[in-house]
């Protein structure tokens, strides 16, 4: 997965693309939290797909390049979580 995962933020330069990738995260949890505090059982499998809108934004608008979750959706999904902790960690800077 290390090896992936520095591809996988090779296709990540643009600070506007892991912008959105962030702020899909964010709301991939808020919107989770408030699926399982409500108990909207139904909407529970939309949850892993939340952040698309946001991140194929980033690629096509900004990064130019085609998202990692059209090749390997498993470990593209890992990694947009590992690039989430890695900028709360304030190893990636977005700012």
């Amino acid at each position: 997965m290390r090896d992936y995962y520095k591809k996988y933020l090779e296709l990540h330069k643009n600070k506007n693309c892991i912008r959105l990738h962030f702020l899909g995260q964010w709301v991939t949890l808020i919107s989770a939290y408030l699926i399982f505090y409500y108990w909207l059982w139904y909407l529970i499998p939309i949850i892993p797909f939340i952040i698309y809108p946001f991140a194929w934004t980033g690629h096509y608008l900004f990064e130019k390049n085609e998202p990692a979750a059209f090749h390997d959706p498993v470990k593209a999904k890992l990694a947009d979580w590992m690039m989430f902790w890695d900028i709360l960690r304030c190893k990636i800077k977005i700012w």
